[in-house]
């Protein structure tokens, strides 16, 4: 039975997953497939190459540096989270990303991204870490509105990967990953609420099929969340959440916001680790 790891989206609120699979890397778990939406995959990479704490590391080190996330970098460059600082530079050159562990790890690493000229979801399994790799990774975390769309290696153009699945445990389970936990960073009781159509297609002009998308999620994420409400009432899933909404902004870079939302993730998976273990064993 293939073991999964879903890993939801959220911006800065990922410091709370960040927390969890850092635990969960201390404990020896090991799981044959993940996959990631948003920071969901630009900070659960870290799980496939081994590298505990390496996500609030360098997001405490380089939060408030312009290159990295700012109105700066969205003025200059058109996209708030600097493209060639956070998905190159940083990783090759400032906290090393360790690339020769992530490739050697048997462990599948999938992340979605949303195809811009259809609304739809994109899947990509990432096995490597190079320049085409590393705009995939991009691309799964790429905000509409502050963040330009990013042209992959197959030639189209996508944005963030929560846009079309947020969480895509039924898509994992369409692989073979029959025992799946699933990391959120809202409340479990948490609703999507709808946000006019008309606003959408005001902020995303050139993008009709990603208005419409955007217009619909609400939609799409609650139903989600029934699913996996489900699926972890018939035993096929174990839900990580957190008891309360998380108090960071989605691009908040308070370190002390940073480090608490952090604590929560690392505290609410120890507390659940022995259920967590239980599940596992099936």
């Amino acid at each position: 039975m293939k073991k999964g790891l879903v890993l939801e989206g959220g911006a800065m609120r990922g410091l709370f997953t960040a927390g969890v699979i850092d635990v969960m890397m201390e404990e020896g778990i090991d799981f044959d497939g993940l996959i990631g939406v948003s920071a969901g995959s630009s900070f659960g990479c870290n799980y496939k190459s081994r590298q505990p704490g390496r996500v609030l590391r360098y997001n405490l080190r380089f939060g408030r540096d312009p290159r990295y996330m700012g109105l700066r970098s969205l003025l200059t460059t058109g996209d708030l989270v600097g493209a060639e600082f956070a998905y190159h530079t940083l990783p090759l050159e400032l906290d090393i990303f360790d690339i020769e562990a992530f490739e050697s790890n048997p462990m599948e690493f999938y992340l979605v991204a949303t195809d811009v000229a259809t609304g739809s979801p994109a899947y990509y399994r990432m096995d490597r870490v190079d320049y085409d790799s590393l705009e995939w990774l991009r691309a799964s975390a790429s905000m509409p509105v502050v963040t330009r769309p990013v042209r992959v290696s197959d030639g189209r153009r996508m944005l963030d990967g929560g846009i079309s699945d947020s969480i895509p445990l039924e898509y994992f389970q369409s692989l073979g990953y029959e025992r799946n936990v699933v990391v959120l960073t809202q409340p479990r009781d948490y609703r999507k609420t709808a946000s006019p159509a008309w606003l959408w297609r005001l902020l995303l002009p050139r993008c009709p099929a990603i208005a419409r998308a955007m217009a619909r999620r609400h939609e799409m994420y609650n139903s989600h969340l029934d699913y996996i409400a489900s699926q972890s009432a018939a035993g096929h899933a174990f839900v990580i959440a957190p008891e309360s909404p998380l108090p960071i902004g989605r691009v908040e870079m308070n370190p002390g916001k940073m480090q608490l939302v952090y604590d929560t993730g690392r505290r609410t998976a120890l507390a659940i680790l022995p259920r967590l273990k239980k599940f596992l064993l099936g």
